[in-house]
């Protein structure tokens, strides 16, 4: 095998009305790194334009205890289809002579692999791969994650890659290494499960004071407005005793003291994975904190989940309520029943969380809601205590939700995936007035000014 090829994985920049590092990291990207680092001997180098710790960074940016923060970003002009959006648009990330500098400091790649998760930053890869080609000319870049799986005609269309990889990366990416690579690249190895899958290669993050956890894949609920099932045909689960000594592992290599759980159903099967999962992360007693960002299901918190939460060290948790709209829970498919957020809030200030620490999602923006809904939720919510985080709809090609879209034409069938954007749909959807959602924003608020605005919606 030939030991002179060398690997780039670059994770662009985004270009949006509001980002904020909401412990986001190239999770898949670098799952990737890790199984070329195990069957291959290439080289990898690794340029995030999303890192806020840049070391020649010229500004500081302000980091919260448990890792969240707002990114670097520079005014930039916005697109012509975004033009009558009255927000500012801006890049996110590094300056892109940083981008530059990197490059000088590394061989000329072989290959490029580019990830990226909304369908509507798409403009980042464009940057990247326009500047790799003015670097190295025709080098292959090759495009993966959830823009390139859930558009693939957009993305080998607009996106400068020259490859869209569709899906879970492991399950035949090195056919196509060794199709671009030629025979010095590895053997079809083919992973099937998550659980097979080595570690992610997260020594090529600049910082590692937060990491993802993924302790399972997909989701067995069928959401209306949720793209889970259209990236994961399956839901699967790893063993507790693996995830944990993952953790472990990171922290003790790393000094890792905060950890985010990337799973989309943590509370699935729950006397089979999470309740042994905690078990074993209290009786190894770490140092360290647990997040939950994508939201607990509240149906399955009960007293010894709780328990387990708060003696495992969770210190931030996010709980899926969406709606106390009944219309609006039943359209979307929700797994909430009346009176789950009660009993789980009961349950978990019992086991000794604040009230007022704990976020509850509620959805805004989705087609046919009603805003006056949004509003006794939001007043629901802090009637019990806890701090209303809203959370704006954004269309997902093939979700039920975009076939509703299509119909009503809100959105044409191939409107152009910077229509998906939060920001932009509510504005062009006309289902929320400007003055209506600086109200929503200004009464979930309310007594948390602190707490409430830092994703800068």
């Amino acid at each position: 095998m030939s030991l002179t090829k060398n690997i780039l994985l670059v994770n662009p920049w985004i270009y949006d009305f509001t980002a904020y590092d909401f412990w986001l990291r190239p999770l898949g990207l670098l799952y990737i790194a890790s199984l070329l680092r195990k069957h291959t001997h290439f080289r990898l180098d690794f340029i995030d334009c999303l890192d806020r710790h840049h070391s020649l960074r010229r500004k500081e940016v302000k980091t919260k205890p448990d890792g969240r923060g707002p990114f670097l970003k520079e005014e930039v002009p916005k697109p012509s289809v975004l033009k009558d959006i009255p927000r500012k648009f801006s890049r996110y990330g590094i300056p892109t002579q940083l981008f530059f500098d990197r490059l000088e400091q590394i061989p000329r790649p072989d290959l490029v692999l580019i990830t990226c998760t909304m369908t509507y930053w798409y403009p980042g890869i464009q940057v990247v791969a326009e500047l790799i080609r003015k670097k190295y000319g025709r080098v292959p870049i090759v495009l993966g994650g959830v823009y390139a799986t859930l558009m693939p005609e957009h993305a080998r269309t607009f996106s400068g890659a020259d490859i869209v990889y569709q899906g879970p990366g492991e399950k035949n990416i090195f056919s196509l290494f060794r199709e671009i690579l030629g025979d010095g690249s590895p053997l079809d190895y083919r992973y099937e499960t998550l659980e097979e899958v080595p570690w992610p290669a997260f020594d090529l993050l600049p910082a590692k004071d937060v990491l993802p956890v993924l302790t399972s894949r997909g989701c067995p609920f069928n959401c209306s407005f949720c793209a889970s099932p259209l990236l994961n045909e399956n839901f699967e689960q790893r063993t507790p005793s693996s995830v944990v000594s993952e953790i472990e592992h990171h922290y003790r290599e790393y000094q890792t003291r905060n950890f985010a759980f990337y799973d989309d159903a943590l509370l699935v099967r729950k006397n089979r994975h999470i309740i042994p999962l905690l078990k074993e992360l209290i009786q190894r007693n770490l140092p360290v904190f647990f997040h939950t960002p994508n939201g607990l299901h509240l149906g399955e918190i009960d007293s010894e989940i709780a328990s387990l939460f708060k003696k495992a060290n969770f210190q931030s948790l996010f709980l899926s309520q969406e709606s106390i709209d009944k219309n609006v829970l039943t359209k979307a498919g929700s797994k909430v029943s009346e009176g789950d957020l009660e009993k789980a809030l009961v349950h978990l200030e019992k086991s000794g969380f604040i009230r007022r620490e704990i976020n509850v999602y509620l959805i805004v923006g989705l087609p046919g809601q009603d805003i006056a809904g949004v509003r006794e939720s939001i007043l629901y919510v802090q009637s019990l205590g806890a701090i209303p985080k809203l959370t704006y709809f954004s269309p997902v090609p093939g979700t039920k939700e975009w076939e509703e879209i299509v119909e009503k034409e809100y959105l044409a069938q191939d409107a152009d995936p910077l229509l998906h954007n939060k920001i932009a749909f509510l504005y062009l959807s006309a289902e929320v007035s400007s003055q209506e959602l600086r109200s929503l924003k200004e009464l979930a608020l309310g007594q948390n000014m602190n707490n409430g605005s830092e994703e800068g919606i």
